[in-house]
């Protein structure tokens, strides 16, 4: 899979533990940056991760933060992205089963690198339901249907 990747300084370690796991694993890491711990303006990394993911240049996206709040909204600005803030490995699951996630948002000060490992992976290897998440979906996107 190609997976984009992208971080904020805060975030800058987890990035890159994370983007050398998802190799390790066989997969194609795109890095939008930044490459270093000096201090960033996240939206200049961020956005141009998720649109990578919104135009398919990417199968899905994960950005890192502080707290991820920021880089999770960033993403979510671009139409196409449904990125999942996850703090543990249950919210990945359900940002995945329920919501269909192709990106997701994490923060380095939030958790261990163990856990930030454990949602990658599992938010890599749920499938997403559809059935009643489906009309949902098309809701975020289109707006209600009625």
């Amino acid at each position: 899979m190609r997976i984009a990747i992208g971080s904020d300084h805060a975030g800058f370690q987890y990035k890159q533990l994370i983007a050398a796991h998802l190799r390790a694993a066989g997969h194609e890491v795109v890095d939008f940056g930044t490459d270093s711990e000096a201090s960033v303006d996240y939206p200049l990394f961020i956005r141009p991760t998720a649109l990578a993911v919104a135009r398919g240049e990417c199968e899905r996206g994960i950005v890192l933060g502080g707290s991820g709040n920021g880089e999770a909204m960033t993403a979510n600005r671009v139409h196409g992205v449904r990125c999942a803030l996850c703090w543990n490995v249950e919210s990945a699951r359900l940002g995945r089963e329920h919501n269909n996630a192709n990106m997701i948002s994490l923060g380095q000060r939030m958790m261990d690198e163990a856990t930030a490992l454990a949602i990658v992976d599992t938010w890599l290897a749920t499938p997403y339901e559809g059935g009643r998440h489906d009309r949902r979906l098309a809701q975020i996107d289109d707006g209600p249907t009625s």
